[in-house]
């Protein structure tokens, strides 16, 4: 009789455990109708249920499936907001890290086939789709979707953007062109994209860099990566010359200013070299420090 009971109190205690799984289970599949029954059980017996808010966020997410087509940039950063600050935490509240990722993705799909009428508006840099495809782990549609916006490469969120996309589409290699221009342009968002990627290598040149670089310390600093990665990578040369270069920018002209300079070196024309060398010099002091060590070392 007294393991009769225990088997009543250890159902009775599981039983809002099997009936939160049934929701998840529900949402997983995202069978709306489905979810909403589970939950309304859910929360009949266990009104005070801690799970219950998160879930209810999530059901409603899949019941609202709105298809319409957003025109108006603030009500697309809303739309995104909410995803951001609600639907977000409440699927990583209810399901495993792996499961809310997946589950999330076409949420992102989603709102980038509906933002996808809007022109890029500088006003509101992040009301996008090319983002959104991003999120939704889309690269060749958010390359795509960046390329309908005029002058790309010279708009800092756009370019981080393709930068991204280039990257997680076609690897390291393939975006160092892009990585360039966007140090050159917007080094703050060149220092953030590198810290979300986490890219083993380009995380071990940062670290190098903010340890060796003689700079000022300040985030601007990243401006003068790609010339400081031709001195410490010479082999980047080639990847690195593919950028467009900047000629208003010093640390873009230093980057092309350093490429010729490697090509002279190995066709052998010194006299070239010294009005080259002359003119890094006036560009960055410490660069041309840097360069020279490395020469001094070589030739010793």
């Amino acid at each position: 009789m007294q393991q009769s009971m225990q088997q009543l109190d250890i159902f009775a205690d599981s039983r809002d455990v099997v009936l939160r799984n049934d929701v998840v289970e529900q949402l997983q599949r995202r069978h709306a109708g489905g979810a909403r029954a589970s939950l309304t059980q859910l929360a009949s017996e266990y009104p005070e249920d801690s799970a219950l808010p998160a879930m209810t966020v999530l059901v409603c997410e899949l019941e609202s499936g709105s298809g319409h087509s957003l025109t108006d940039h603030a009500e697309l950063a809303a739309v995104r907001r909410r995803l951001e600050v609600e639907v977000m935490p409440a699927a990583q509240r209810v399901m495993p890290a792996q499961d809310a990722h997946a589950w999330s993705t076409p949420c992102w799909r989603s709102l980038a086939e509906r933002a996808a009428p809007l022109v890029f508006c500088r006003s509101h840099t992040e009301s996008h789709a090319a983002p959104l495809r991003l999120r939704a782990g889309d690269w060749a549609a958010a390359t795509d979707a960046v390329n309908t916006i005029e002058s790309w490469w010279r708009i800092p969120s756009p370019l981080a953007w393709m930068t991204e996309a280039r990257y997680r589409g076609a690897g390291l290699d393939a975006a160092w062109p892009l990585f360039a221009e966007l140090a050159w342009l917007a080094p703050s968002r060149f220092a953030a994209l590198i810290a979300r990627l986490r890219d083993a290598l380009l995380d071990v040149l940062r670290r190098r860099f903010d340890a060796e670089f003689p700079g000022t310390g300040e985030i601007e600093d990243y401006v003068w990566f790609p010339a400081w990665l031709l001195v410490v990578k010479p082999a980047l040369a080639g990847r690195l010359g593919e950028a467009r270069v900047q000629r208003e920018l010093p640390a873009s002209r230093a980057t092309a200013l350093l490429g010729e300079i490697l090509r002279r070196e190995h066709e052998g024309d010194q006299h070239e070299l010294v009005s080259l060398r002359e003119e890094l010099s006036r560009l960055h002091t410490g660069l041309f420090d840097a360069y020279m060590a490395t020469r001094k070392v070589q030739h010793r």
